[in-house]
């Protein structure tokens, strides 16, 4: 063999450093995913008591009911739906809104019974379930839609 060939055999490659931030990417996001994974299928009660999650999970419900409540007076607006359906769709979302952030079972409680559950908490809320239940229920009554909406929305936002 001549020796003028040997300069065309070489000796294996060391490995890109690139292949070791790829797998160091690749790890981070499976325990990223598997982590949001088990966030987001816990049950709301025991999100509420870890200490970490427990602001981005209120935040992230009253962000996500107050863009459902929005939802619901835009589709109003845009006359797909009528004011008693509007106010009903509203009261349902506000009393999930209330299961989701404090436990209470509000879905299933009378606006009258609402001070006394969960040690009075709900109370905040009962007026304005008690102008959407006769905006539902009473034709005779006037409700704005927009002017219902926008209560709804501070409700969500400002709950602590």
């Amino acid at each position: 063999m001549p020796d003028d060939l040997l300069r065309h055999v070489f000796g294996p490659q060391p490995y890109s450093s690139w292949w070791l931030w790829w797998a160091v990417l690749l790890v981070l996001s499976v325990i990223g995913w598997y982590a949001a994974v088990f966030v987001w299928t816990l049950p709301s009660h025991r999100l509420r008591r870890i200490p970490v999650v427990r602001r981005m999970h209120a935040r992230l419900i009253r962000n996500r009911f107050a863009r459902c409540v929005q939802r619901i007076a835009d589709d109003h607006d845009a006359a797909r739906m009528s004011a008693p359906v509007a106010c009903a769709a509203i009261s349902r979302t506000i009393r999930s809104f209330l299961h989701q952030a404090t436990g209470a079972r509000a879905q299933y409680v009378h606006v009258g019974a609402l001070d006394e559950e969960a040690d009075g908490h709900l109370a905040a809320a009962a007026p304005l379930l008690t102008l959407l239940g006769d905006a539902q229920f009473n034709a005779e009554t006037r409700v704005k839609v927009a002017d219902v909406s926008a209560r709804a929305q501070e409700l969500i936002r400002s709950w602590t």
